[in-house]
């Protein structure tokens, strides 16, 4: 940047500084996972012992609940905790995005191994009993409408509880889907219909694991923000008065909420002025955490640094 050339740096918070997540939503998170394990063990028996693909199947996506969740939990407790840490400016943020890809690479593991074990199953579908199926399909529907009651407030503020919720609403489809078949098997006899409702779960839970997979990847890669343009930014700054050019801006997400940019701007005007008034324009385009440098010239010639990437 040299020295003497009249540049000035600005942020429009500091790095570091974030309260992290809040005490209710790290209490919400320990709670519903308390109620997703006692679940867990409750399907994950009956489906063992009746020999259920269905239960099985929907005590898998409890697990990826209950993994996801204590997940989530964790990066949430790291994000508050940790954040003031020297070694890590942006604390433990990062974490929730790091959660809800794994959870997304177990939603697609569990689909996975359904949808194999349900083919496997079409020509030799063993008897089942109804009535636990139904019983603990309720049990279960009953566990994961309480969990996303109580996860939806937090799920549009962190990733973490977006993955967790999203597979407890996955969950909750599935239940329904066990207590149909149970029905059918109690009403019916018919038997396969442990198998199709397998097979169901795990291709309505794809698309979804896709989703937060793809969301969390765009954050990994430093993607710049879906919802923001990056060009109508650049326009409104190099449109301030006074600056005679815009470069080295960049836009990305650190994680859910927290959108970061940083921008070189050349100007002859007062530093504190371009300053100030690129913060406004950075804010309105819903960037509050931005670093702006303000370059100065000399002869007619820019002072900037010669960056390469």
């Amino acid at each position: 940047m040299g020295s003497g050339h009249g540049h000035s740096h600005g942020a429009g918070h500091g790095h570091g500084g974030s309260a992290g997540p809040s005490p209710g939503v790290i209490k919400r998170m320990a709670i519903a996972l308390g109620i997703l394990l006692i679940f867990l063990v409750l399907e994950a028996g009956v489906g063992l012992w009746i020999g259920s693909l269905a239960l099985l199947a929907d005590a898998g996506h409890m697990l990826t609940d209950v993994v996801g969740v204590a997940m989530g939990l964790v990066a949430l407790i790291l994000a508050r905790r940790g954040s003031a840490a020297a070694a890590r400016t942006f604390g433990w943020h990062r974490a929730e995005v790091l959660t809800a890809m794994a959870n997304a690479v177990l939603l697609l593991g569990v689909a996975g191994w359904v949808f194999y074990e349900a083919i496997s199953r079409i020509d030799d579908s063993p008897d089942l009993p109804g009535l636990p199926m139904i019983v603990t399909a309720l049990a279960g529907l009953v566990a994961n409408v309480v969990v996303m009651v109580m996860l939806r407030p937090d799920a549009e503020g962190s990733l973490a509880v977006r993955g967790a919720y999203t597979e407890v609403l996955a969950d909750t489809v599935g239940s329904v889907g066990v207590l149909v078949a149970g029905v059918l098997v109690l009403a019916f006899g018919w038997n396969l219909a442990d198998v199709v409702v397998g097979v169901l779960i795990s291709v309505w839970v794809v698309p979804r694991a896709l989703r937060l997979a793809a969301a969390s990847l765009r954050i990994l890669t430093q993607a710049s923000p879906a919802h923001l343009d990056v060009d109508a930014l650049r326009s409104d700054l190099a449109a301030l008065p006074g600056v005679c050019g815009v470069h080295d801006l960049h836009v990305w997400t650190l994680t859910t909420g927290m959108d970061v940019a940083t921008v070189h701007l050349v100007s002859d005007h007062d530093p504190q002025w371009i300053l100030d008034s690129a913060r406004t324009t950075l804010a309105s385009h819903g960037l509050e955490h931005a670093t702006v440098q303000v370059e100065g010239t000399v002869d007619g010639r820019r002072c900037e640094q010669d960056v390469t990437w």
